[in-house]
């Protein structure tokens, strides 16, 4: 007994000397991480020098040693804001003939910023993801920069010397509308760092393009002024990338579509975004079928891989491009006869964020099949830059109305959503066999994956994961002749349905994958591409928390794991908390979503949980699910006060602000607030969590 009073007086001992050095660290870190980067950044020391050589991390050195004044970086999660950046550095290269270079937030350390010297430029292209959360590549720098306060690189909060440019990416229909950008600018102005020209913003719902086109060249004069260059001066075309047919390769060394370069065989692949794991597909299954859409739900295997997930995290499915837009650009550029060409691609500039767009050597039916965005809607910009290529003088006039012409480019490109491939034939029937290749690869953006709110329960099914998918077939307003197919939901469908024929008005798509990787013995596609994305979409860490749960059409999806995990607990013998769902879609026969599942899910968590269904369209009146929050507005008023958790997911354009709006009425009507008392309840619920949304637009 005297042995374990000794231990354990031992232990407290060891944890207050702990407590003691952690708080005199915290009160004494300026000084120790001064001393630190002072040995860090000075010190003669070899194996110091050799680390900072090796990690490349120091932009600043970068910079001064490729001659650059300006450095561009981007923080993407689609690809867009890197695209922004890197049409940024091209003109401010080739227009104003001031060197600059692309950099990936994630590959530099941004503690250098207290080094950039006062006659130059730091550009920030930043988009917000989910809800007012940094894209993956910027979390180290949204990290450091949020910070209370901040230490840089010669461990001082002080960027009085750094002049930065900003244009934050967002989508108003959420509600932290550009909150990244707007953050980011609110600390570096903090921290005496001065923008030049006015921050830019761009909104995804309505015209992220021609925000960014705007606010550039209003932003192009405050930079001449700053950098003191001629806003007049410009120069030709230089390319970003240099592109060759080889005559000679190894065809082992060819990428045919592989979404990153082949590891060695002593290393160990740890499988994520820019490493994809070409997972097994357990099983498809169609959950309604329409005569405009059909509904999958599919799943795949993740086991012995390092991937994981949790309930509420996203899938990314890594789609194929199908063959009538492969072979229509192969068309339209003349390539049709050198799909199979081998090619390498790989950008001039020796300080790119990127030596090659993707991996290379590849062939031009691979890049369109598996790299390049070719379905997506060609922007003005791109078209600008092909108009000199035209084949005649008729395309030549047809491109550049499109181009310059903002009312006359939305109609008949951003609203029909023609890609590049469908605007060129718009013009001409002539191929464009003019056009520099590098300028394709150059102006379309890299194929993205798609996400997907992950449907299943990882305490139940930790290594399946499911994904519940809608196919997009719509019909343009300005082209209703016109067919615009979803490029990853028709893909699927394929997938789906290749053990019985097709329909016709689904284009058809390769589903053997690069080097036949995607499919099995007999020839059926059995694999895809995947990685997991974490979210912060989750269940209150302690399940007797109420939860309100607001999931119409595949909206549903995260709530379907969420009830399954909670069911799952409940069964274990764990107190599990009220649990409401509210699921609506447009009819109770056609496209109730999991319908045969959930009785018994909820006679296990119980009375006091259950769904409320919404079908719009099973009587005159349309009903939708704020329509049933708003009838069960006691009972939902009950469990708020008592700490519950609020779930919205699906369309951020209508649904969510409408049910937002319902808990703000239900707050004055059965809690007797005042408007304003009611959006600042709700507000509150967002800001400490208990209101939380995964939807899209």
């Amino acid at each position: 007994m005297d042995d374990d009073i000794k231990l354990i007086d031992l232990s407290d001992i060891v944890l207050l000397c702990s407590i003691g050095l952690l708080t005199f660290a915290w009160f004494n870190r300026k000084w120790i991480t001064s001393l630190l980067f002072k040995n860090d950044h000075t010190s003669t020391d070899n194996s110091t020098k050799t680390n900072t050589v090796q990690r490349e991390t120091n932009f600043v050195k970068v910079m001064k040693e490729q001659g650059r004044r300006v450095i561009v970086f981007y923080g993407s999660q689609t690809g867009t804001a890197e695209s922004y950046a890197g049409r940024l550095a091209k003109e401010c290269s080739q227009r104003f003939r001031v060197s600059a270079m692309t950099a990936d937030l994630e590959l530099y350390d941004l503690s250098y910023l207290d080094q950039v010297p006062k006659d130059h430029l730091v550009i920030f292209v930043l988009a917000t993801y989910g809800e007012g959360e940094p894209t993956d590549n910027a979390v180290d720098f949204w990290d450091l920069i949020t910070e209370e306060e901040p230490l840089f690189s010669q461990g001082e909060s002080d960027l009085s010397n750094l002049n930065y440019i900003l244009f934050g990416l967002g989508n108003k229909t959420y509600e932290q509308y550009n909150e990244v950008s707007r953050k980011v600018h609110h600390h570096l102005s903090k921290l005496g760092a001065h923008i030049i020209g006015e921050r830019g913003e761009g909104d995804d719902d309505g015209s992220l393009e021609e925000d960014f086109l705007s606010w550039k060249e209003k932003m192009w004069p405050a930079f001449c002024e700053t950098l003191g260059v001629d806003e007049s001066r410009s120069g030709p075309r230089e390319p970003i990338y240099y592109v060759q047919e080889l005559a000679q390769y190894e065809k082992e060394q060819v990428y045919f579509g592989e979404l990153a370069e082949k590891p060695s065989s002593t290393t160990k692949i740890a499988y994520d975004a820019k490493h994809p794991y070409v997972a097994p597909i357990v099983t498809t299954r169609e959950l309604f079928q329409g005569t405009d859409r059909h509904c999958l739900h599919i799943e795949f295997d993740i086991s012995n891989t390092n991937l994981s997930y949790q309930t509420g995290d996203h899938i990314a499915i890594w789609p194929t491009n199908n063959e009538q837009e492969v072979e229509r650009l192969a068309s339209v550029l003349n390539l049709t006869d050198k799909l199979d060409t081998v090619v390498m691609v790989q950008a001039i500039d020796p300080a790119a964020s990127k030596k090659h767009p993707f991996p290379v050597p590849t062939t031009y039916r691979s890049m369109f099949r598996h790299y390049l965005e070719i379905c997506a809607p060609a922007s003005r910009q791109t078209l600008q830059t092909l108009i000199e290529y035209a084949p005649n003088e008729e395309a030549r006039g047809a491109l550049t109305r499109l181009a310059n012409d903002k009312d006359e480019y939305r109609i008949k490109v951003a609203d029909a959503c023609r890609n590049l491939g469908e605007v060129l034939q718009l013009v001409t029937k002539q191929t464009w066999t003019s056009v520099p290749f590098d300028l394709i690869v150059e102006n379309i953006n890299r194929l993205q994956p798609r996400f997907y709110s992950i449907s299943s329960s990882a305490k139940e099914s930790p290594h399946i994961v499911s994904a519940t998918v809608v196919t997009l077939q719509y019909h343009p307003i300005s082209t209703p002749q016109r067919t615009v197919y979803g490029v990853c939901t028709n893909f699927l469908y394929n997938i789906h349905a290749q053990h019985r024929p097709c329909e016709q008005n689904i284009p058809a798509y390769d589903l053997a994958g690069p080097r036949r990787a995607f499919i099995n013995s007999e020839d059926y596609c059995q694999r895809l591409p995947i990685h997991i994305r974490h979210s912060q979409f989750k269940l209150p860490r302690n399940p007797t928390v109420p939860v309100i749960m607001v999931g119409p059409g595949t909206g549903v999806a995260p709530f379907r794991g969420f009830v399954h995990e909670r069911a799952l607990e409940k069964r274990n013998g764990k107190p599990i908390g009220p649990t409401l769902l509210f699921f609506g879609s447009r009819n109770h026969d056609q496209d109730y979503l999991y319908a045969e599942e959930w009785a018994e899910l909820f006679q296990t968590l119980g009375e006091d949980s259950g769904i409320f269904t919404a079908f719009s369209r099973d009587q005159p009146q349309k009903i939708y699910v704020q329509q049933r929050l708003m009838e069960q507005g006691q009972r939902i008023w009950n469990l708020l006060t008592k700490g519950a958790y609020v779930y919205v997911c699906g369309d951020a354009k209508n649904m969510a602000r409408d049910v937002n709006q319902t808990f703000i009425n239900c707050a004055v009507e059965f809690g007797g607030m005042t408007e304003t008392k009611a959006h600042e309840f709700v507000k509150g619920l967002r800001t400490t969590g208990r209101y939380q949304e995964d939807v899209w637009s």
